[in-house]
């Protein structure tokens, strides 16, 4: 008798999830190469989430900007996710503060795109990031059917700590925003420091907030056949103490902190010189877009050039190789809605030396898989390096612990967490529509 209940549970509940979504990108796109341009870790989290989802039997169809002439309307991504291109303005040319003035066009293709299916096709709409928000907003309403919303990053949050030399946020983004999260439906953050932001500057239900933490790929981001290996097939010395930056190369990533904490090191150390190589993987984005030679002219003036590396963004495979390959990641970041890096890497066995803001607290346990630095005083994130340098044995000691512990973060457990979110938001409009026609 308990078991046939709970099949009936199982069934009630797997009803309440929807069998189609449509989940909206508008500014990057989910096939574009995570560290170039404004692809990153909200392109992984799309693309993940989205097969993961396929696997519970929702499938989701996510709307971009075609960003070429050449792309295909729609694209199959993996079973149950299509990517749908739609056109919103020229191509090529288009900086993501353009957008907002191709908003419309892009509603019109999404409104175009359900019009083509039976009423009913799409059962709630999952938006991400602000411009996302507004065309999923007008898509809600006008086929009567929830809207979920991941902010990802925020604009106050953002302004409140700009790096030196980086753009604020304009206004515009900030009113997007609120207006957002008074239409949703339901909001989902990446952490309880996150949900209590949009409270506190955003003035969010706190019943509608959902805390979801990301995942990651545990079959492509493992420690698999360890340092030496991975270092063998980059072609870096076996010996040499390797803090690595990946990522979007721009001022609110601060990967010149690195450099800063390079130049620290070799200054109290040159005999370091012959066995330190600092990688920085990954291309120029957002505000670092108008300066793209910025940093290595920073290594040139620090006199650094020849133990820094810098390398174009690679594939999620290659990736994995630089995550095993390195001492150390280094994420000195300004803000950081949750940090994807620094589980991709401490999944590789990697440990993680990070700034104390935003998710990170919850990607890194602060002095058991890596260190926080409060602030971005390159003296401090030296002094930590240092600490690598003099205890060869520390990579492996944090790094098995940093393995073990974003074992925790898993893309199916964010998938059916999600799913939940999901059938929550769809229960309470169905709940909210019965009062009003009762």
């Amino acid at each position: 008798m308990a078991k046939a209940q709970a099949r009936i549970a199982r069934r009630i509940a797997v009803g309440r999830r929807p069998r189609r979504v449509a989940m909206l990108s508008v500014h990057t796109s989910p096939l574009h190469q995570p560290g170039t341009g404004d692809a990153g870790g909200m392109n992984v989290y799309i693309v993940e989430l989205a097969k993961r989802l396929a696997d519970l039997t929702i499938e989701v169809e996510i709307f971009t900007r075609a960003t070429t002439g050449a792309l295909p309307p729609t694209v199959e991504l993996a079973p149950g996710v299509l990517v749908r291109h739609v056109d919103a303005g020229p191509y090529e040319g288009l900086a993501k503060e353009d957008l907002p003035a191709q908003l419309c066009a892009f509603t019109h293709g999404v409104m175009r795109a359900e019009a083509g299916h039976r009423q009913g096709h799409y059962d709630l709409v999952h938006s991400h990031y602000w411009l996302s928000g507004h065309v999923g907003w007008l898509a809600a309403e006008r086929w009567g059917v929830p809207l979920v919303h991941a902010m990802h990053t925020m604009a106050k949050v953002k302004n409140a700590a700009l790096a030196e030399g980086d753009t604020p946020e304009p206004p515009a983004r900030v009113i997007g925003e609120t207006q957002i999260v008074a239409a949703a439906d339901r909001l989902i953050a990446n952490t309880a420091e996150e949900a209590a932001e949009l409270i506190r500057h955003y003035d969010a239900d706190p019943a509608k907030t959902a805390v979801v933490h990301p995942g990651v790929n545990l079959d492509r981001f493992t420690p698999a056949d360890g340092r030496h290996a991975a270092r063998a097939r980059l072609g870096l010395p076996q010996h040499a103490v390797i803090p690595l930056f990946a990522g979007r190369i721009q001022p609110l990533k601060a990967p010149d902190v690195l450099l800063r904490a390079t130049a620290v090191l070799l200054a109290q150390d040159p005999g370091l010189r012959e066995r330190l190589v600092v990688p920085v993987v990954g291309g120029p984005s957002g505000s670092g877009l108008a300066k793209p030679e910025r940093l290595q002219k920073l290594a040139a003036r620090l006199g650094i050039s020849d133990v820094v590396r810098f390398q174009p963004p690679v594939g999620q495979e290659q990736l994995a190789d630089w995550y095993r390959a390195a001492t150390v990641l280094v994420m000195p970041s300004y803000s950081e809605s949750f940090g994807l890096v620094a589980i991709e890497a401490q999944a590789c066995g990697t440990p993680v030396v990070a700034a104390a803001v935003g998710g990170l607290p919850v990607a890194v346990r602060d002095e058991q898989t890596g260190f926080l630095v409060p602030g971005h005083d390159p003296a401090h994130y030296a002094a930590v390096l240092r600490r690598f340098i003099d205890d060869p044995h520390l990579t492996d000691r944090l790094g098995n612990a940093a393995a073990r512990h974003a074992q925790d973060f898993g893309w199916a457990t964010a998938a059916a967490a999600t799913a939940d979110v999901y059938a929550g938001a769809i229960t309470e409009r169905r709940r909210r529509l019965r009062s009003l026609h009762g």
